[in-house]
């Protein structure tokens, strides 16, 4: 008799609790005989039906955002541990008042690292300002991020704050990742699958822009970078921000010098340092009109 384990995929017993299911995965073991096959979540959630689950999670998100005319996003990484001013600056408080030397630390990297939060939640107004004066859909940005905290909030928070649509692509995660709560509703989508997002990333990103970030900003950098180098995807402007910290931590010139990549590669990444340079790489890719605030 096979085991529980053989018969379905253990890192996806964690959907049991979104859909709403009584049964522990030990006692669904069995797939209900008389209950639909699209009905029956022990079923869904076998090792075998694991292809279907791929074609559901690419089906549902691309149909809702279609739905809602979601055609052309930027699309924003960086960092899930960043602060905002206010919660770095209260941390510093907090800390200052208990006299914690470790905690002050952390919190005056926290409060320089919040001038990221503030330029994603500005350069997203600048991107959502522009789209809301478009009257025809087709010509609309929309900031899409991973709907996460940190830098992803900043940016939803920037573009919800200009009264647009924003979309979170969020994914189950046992540790940081929850869905920020300025994300809109009806585009908040939760993926099991990295693959999958990752495709839904690309579907409809017209820019990039990369703030400081860690494994999580660098994986789906290199895959934006590789896709478009390959021309696995369409030229696309893909904007590092903060071009201290991104030239501190990659070399790229050294990649050239090893013939690794070629010296016309460097040209697919554009450094910025400030939000309305960074919304300029993108509108003059597009030869867009930009809307610049003051």
């Amino acid at each position: 008799m096979k085991s529980v384990t053989n018969i379905r995929e253990l890192p996806i017993a964690d959907a049991w609790s979104n859909l709403g299911a009584n049964l522990s995965p030990e006692q669904a073991i069995e797939p209900n005989a008389n209950r639909l096959a699209f009905a029956d979540p022990e079923f869904l959630l076998r090792r075998e039906t694991r292809g279907i689950r791929f074609q559901l999670e690419m089906l549902k998100p691309d149909l809702i955002q279609e739905a809602h005319h979601i055609d052309s996003t930027v699309v924003v990484f960086g960092s899930a541990r960043f602060k905002s001013h206010e919660e770095a600056a209260s941390a510093l408080d907090h800390a200052q008042l208990a006299g914690d030397t470790t905690a002050i630390a952390s919190a005056e990297r926290l409060l320089k690292q919040s001038t990221y939060y503030e330029a994603a939640r500005a350069f997203a107004n600048l991107v959502a300002s522009y789209s809301e004066a478009q009257a025809d859909e087709k010509d609309k940005l929309f900031i899409c991020t991973g709907g996460g905290p940190g830098i992803m909030e900043a940016a939803n928070r920037g573009a919800s704050e200009a009264g647009a649509p924003t979309v979170g692509l969020n994914i189950t995660l046992p540790h940081e990742q929850h869905a920020n709560p300025y994300v809109t509703p009806e585009l908040s989508f939760q993926f099991h699958y990295f693959a999958l997002r990752k495709m839904h990333f690309m579907l409809r990103a017209k820019a990039l822009v990369a703030f400081p970030g860690g494994f999580g900003t660098l994986d789906e950098l290199f895959e934006v970078i590789t896709l478009v180098q390959c021309k696995k995807a369409s030229p696309t402007p893909i904007v590092l921000f903060g071009s201290d910290y991104w030239k501190r931590l990659i070399n790229l010139d050294m990649l050239v010098e090893e013939g690794t990549i070629a010296a016309e590669d460097l040209s697919l990444i554009t450094y910025a340092d400030d939000v309305h340079d960074a919304w300029r790489a993108i509108t003059r890719f597009y030869n867009l009109q930009p809307v610049i605030k003051t």
